[in-house]
């Protein structure tokens, strides 16, 4: 081979090792907000009042809250019957309980006036992605463009919680730290039971169904920012994404943010449960910021672990039998048990954090039990899923008094 051939076949590392810098460091915002301060986004079914069926009604939506001081906090989505909303940037973990209540309550309230409910689970137990629409946007048209039936098939719902911080480097370990997390927030989030009109046997459908999606699933682990930068600008420069946020791994750093975006879980149905998984995600992003300060070693497991993990809780739900990883136990354990002695552990930091109250939401939704346990039994009932579809919409609405 030519000295021209080599350099074609083997090519300077993307990493930076052994070879040049091939690119410029992604620019960020790391460092520019309060850390841990959070923001969530919610994805909602759009429902008919009568038959619960999923309705291509988002413009009527968009039409009837334009002009109100939330409208730049409701957005469309790749299907015209989908409806996400935005909290604004909040502190803690009740500023967010807060903000879903009002945002939920006046999602819920126009549709009430168009004729329509809202639900928010991670699939609609019934609805049919061969009769959805797609969104008339630019992004959303490409997307079906690229990737065809892979994206004209994503009939699913999810909820993503950005969690400031304030150090790039910092960012990428905790990314690395929360891998063993993806287990728990998925069983605690699980609302999809049902796809195309049939139980699955899972308690996350969605995972699957999105698991389909190039760059999605677990993220790789990365040693450090100029790594991460260096792989998003390969894919740039060669024209596989248009930038990063064509990026779904289940956990991902946004730099325009300067946030890390946790995107494993499935819509949730009760704001509390919402509000509840926020305040978990915020004080694991304080715990692992803080090793990392503290120059501890943050612990990472085999790529092949976290994601069989990942896979138990999809099936299971709640009464996952995991690996233990933290523990080095041969033998597995319940999921439940697992979340518990992370309370435990994280418990300070939301107190700390001013998010405690909303913390111990999670201990009162293992004791109560996920949306697809409650999805289930309804189905279990009656074997009716146009029930399970209305009691999702009534779960969704019914909304506490906030003080």
């Amino acid at each position: 081979m030519t000295t021209d051939e080599v350099k074609q076949a083997f090519p300077p590392s993307i990493t930076g090792k052994g070879g040049i810098h091939t690119g410029s460091v992604l620019d960020h915002t790391f460092g520019k907000s309060d850390p841990y301060t959070l923001g969530v986004e919610e994805e909602y079914q759009l429902l008919d009042g009568e038959t619960f069926d999923l309705v291509q009604h988002i413009e009527t939506m968009l039409a009837a809250v334009s002009g109100h001081e939330l409208e730049a906090r409701i957005n469309p989505e790749l299907m015209q019957s989908v409806i996400e909303i935005t909290t604004p940037v909040c502190r803690t973990a009740g500023d967010v309980h807060r903000e879903l209540v009002k945002l939920r309550g006046f999602v819920t309230g126009i549709a009430r006036e168009q004729g329509l409910r809202v639900g928010s689970a991670g699939t609609h137990p019934f609805g049919l992605f061969e009769r959805q629409r797609i969104t008339a946007k630019d992004r959303y048209r490409a997307l079906i463009d690229r990737m065809q039936y892979i994206a004209r098939r994503e009939l699913i719902f999810g909820m993503h919680v950005h969690v400031a911080v304030d150090d790039p480097e910092k960012a990428i370990q905790v990314v690395n730290g929360l891998l063993p997390q993806l287990a728990p927030l998925l069983a605690l989030s699980a609302s999809s039971p049902f796809w195309r009109g049939e139980p699955t046997g899972l308690a996350s459908s969605r995972q699957m169904v999105f698991s389909a999606f190039p760059r999605s699933g677990p993220p790789p682990r990365f040693r450090d920012y100029s790594d991460y930068a260096e792989v998003v600008g390969q894919l740039e420069r060669s024209g596989c994404i248009a930038d990063y946020t064509h990026i779904w791994w289940d956990i991902r750093l946004h730099p325009r943010l300067g946030t890390v975006e946790i995107r494993i879980c499935d819509a949730v149905t009760r704001v509390e449960d919402a509000v509840a998984i926020a305040a978990y995600c915020q004080a694991l992003v304080k715990l692992l910021s803080e090793r990392f300060d503290a120059g501890e070693r943050i612990p990472s497991y085999h790529r092949i672990l976290t994601s069989e993990n990942k896979w138990l809780a999809a099936r299971y739900g709640l009464e996952a039998p995991v690996m233990d990883l933290g523990s080095g136990r041969r033998n597995r354990v319940p999921l439940t048990r697992v979340i518990r002695r992370t309370l435990a552990v994280i418990e300070p930091h939301a107190r700390e954090l001013g998010s405690e109250r909303e913390l111990e939401g999670v201990s009162e939704l293992l004791a109560r039990g996920s949306s697809a346990e409650r999805q289930l039994r309804i189905y279990d009932a009656n074997r009716d899923t146009v029930e399970v579809a209305r009691e999702i919409a009534e779960a969704t609405e019914a909304l506490p008094a906030v003080v």
